[in-house]
């Protein structure tokens, strides 16, 4: 894979997820505005995680790390890479029927185990109801993940990075109808209770629909899948071997988010806010971070299975440059002005200024993690492509450690935000792992030169940016504060004033080239 073509299919995927993310914007802004942080809003997110968590581990988290590397290995070598990939989704299928079952049968424990302080409280039942709807969910969104990776070995990621827009698209329209007054509750007779139903109902909908684009998608490209009964071959049996480690690997920040939703449901509107600020620095991180892992994974297999080392520290050096560029000033942004943001996004009808402010924190610290966060997505493909998950199931397991005993024992003593902060202390310590175990890969694992000169620049271009922002975030919160429009129009010119001097001070300094951006951008 060309450099061009590594831009272009990272800007592809990320692109994508730009909009699905924005969609997902609308859909929190309509959930905080109707529903606010109150119960049915807590109660459908904890439902809404839970096949969301299985699905990160059984699916992106585990079965594609795993499969991504064998099926791109398959390829390169020309051997049967569409018999293998039938057998394997003959083989997830029949693991996520019965985990779907099972789920649903020992919802009321799972929800315990995703938010125990909903015990004795009208959201426990709520989130039972919702969760029993939703879990299916897991069936389609993963069996979606498998053709996902089918079109990214393959080098198309266009289908697979805009099937999430499905799920916000329809996810607005039920809101939407919900307000309108269509529909029925089975959760309770509140107007609330009736967008958390529908809400339910849009989620099973939109996996379907997701899965169907998807398997369209590898059908126009040569994968005609279709699921049967799994043979136990030695391929499906290493896939297997591979993927359990790689389960709890690709699915360390569900976990410590999982961690975080048990602390924050002991306190009131603590799981809306979480969620929120959540939303807010996910936004980079799919953009860039997950975009550049999808890509990169695939290429360094390919790459490792034709000794290609010099183009795999190349690849990873560029992926790397470009992660940081665009992680580091969004982080330092949603760090210096996240109440700004918060404010205009979400506080809206029953979202209030207190609201605000929890959430602002929240993000606040999250943001402080999102350089790991991405530089992790960077890192872990490093291992995937050689089909080591062993070492990031332990690297995973020690940070998860760290997350469990900062989180839960500092929450009697500062509350909610003991969540968010042993989520960011943990992904940097995860991080700083990965790098150590990565030492010995060789040059393909190493940074090359530019890379090495970059860095510093695009850090000190940030730090002016930031210094800017805090200046003029000052001058416009008065001016923000005299009406939505006005704090709307704020919220507008400090992105741009961002942008631009974070721009002029890297190209001043070196960290990026005019050239290379309008090179990039065009293809």
């Amino acid at each position: 894979m060309t450099t061009i073509r590594l831009i272009s299919s990272a800007a592809t995927v990320g692109a994508w997820t730009f909009l699905s993310r924005i969609l997902g914007f609308v859909r929190d802004i309509l959930i905080a505005a109707w529903l606010g942080s109150g119960p049915v809003a807590e109660a459908f997110l904890v439902a809404f995680s839970l096949p969301n968590m299985f699905r990160r581990f059984f699916a992106e988290g585990a079965f594609n790390m795993a499969f991504v590397p064998m099926f791109a290995k398959k390829l390169e070598a020309g051997e049967d890479a569409g018999g293998f990939a039938r057998n394997a989704l003959s083989g997830l299928t029949l693991v996520l029927i019965v985990i779907a079952v099972l789920g649903t049968v020992f919802m009321p424990w799972l929800v315990l185990a995703m938010a125990s302080g909903f015990a004795n409280d009208m959201r426990f039942d709520t989130a039972v109801t919702l969760g029993r709807i939703v879990f299916v969910y897991i069936v389609f969104i993963s069996l979606a993940a498998l053709f996902s990776g089918v079109l990214n070995a393959g080098g198309k990621f266009a289908a697979a990075a805009a099937a999430p827009v499905l799920l916000n698209v329809i996810l607005v329209g039920v809101l939407i109808l919900a307000e309108l007054g269509f529909g029925s509750s089975i959760i309770g007779k509140a107007e609330s209770a009736r967008h958390g139903t529908l809400l339910a109902f849009g989620v099973v909908l939109a996996g379907i629909a997701q899965l169907a684009l998807v398997w369209l998608a590898a059908r126009a490209s040569g994968f005609d899948l279709r699921p049967g009964w799994p043979r136990w071959t030695p391929d499906l049996k290493r896939l297997a071997v591979i993927a359990m480690p790689a389960m709890l690997a690709g699915g360390v920040v569900q976990i410590n988010l999982l961690i975080g939703r048990q602390v924050a449901s002991y306190f009131d509107g603590a799981i809306v806010w979480l969620s929120f600020a959540d939303r807010l620095y996910q936004l980079p991180l799919g953009v860039v971070g997950i975009a550049i892992g999808i890509v990169l994974l695939p290429d360094l297999s390919r790459r490792l299975a034709a000794d290609d080392t010099d183009g795999g520290q190349f690849a990873f050096s560029r992926a790397v440059e470009m992660s940081l560029a665009l992680a580091i000033p969004a982080a330092a942004a949603l760090a210096v002005i996240p109440a700004a943001i918060v404010r205009t996004l979400f506080e809206h009808g029953a979202f209030g200024p207190a609201d605000t402010a929890a959430t602002a924190l929240a993000t606040a610290v999250y943001a402080l993690g999102l350089p790991a966060f991405v530089l992790q997505k960077a890192l872990q493909p490093l291992y995937f492509a050689r089909q080591d998950t062993g070492r990031p199931f332990r690297f995973a397991s020690a940070a998860m450690l760290i997350n469990a005993t900062l989180a839960i024992g500092l929450a009697p003593f500062i509350g909610y935000i003991a969540a968010a902060i042993g989520t960011t202390i943990a992904a940097w310590f995860m991080l700083a792992l990965l790098h150590l175990g990565s030492r010995k890969m060789g040059r393909a694992a190493q940074l090359d030169a530019q890379a090495r000169r970059r860095l510093p620049r695009t850090l000190f271009a940030t730090a002016v940016m930031a210094v800017g922002l805090w200046f003029v975030d000052r001058l416009l919160t008065p001016v923000a504060a005299t009406g939505e429009p006005a704090a709307i129009a704020s919220l507008a010119l400090l992105c741009v004033f961002g942008l631009l001097l974070y721009g002029v001070a890297g190209t001043v300094l070196g960290a990026f080239s005019v050239s290379e951006l309008r090179n990039a951008m065009r293809r």
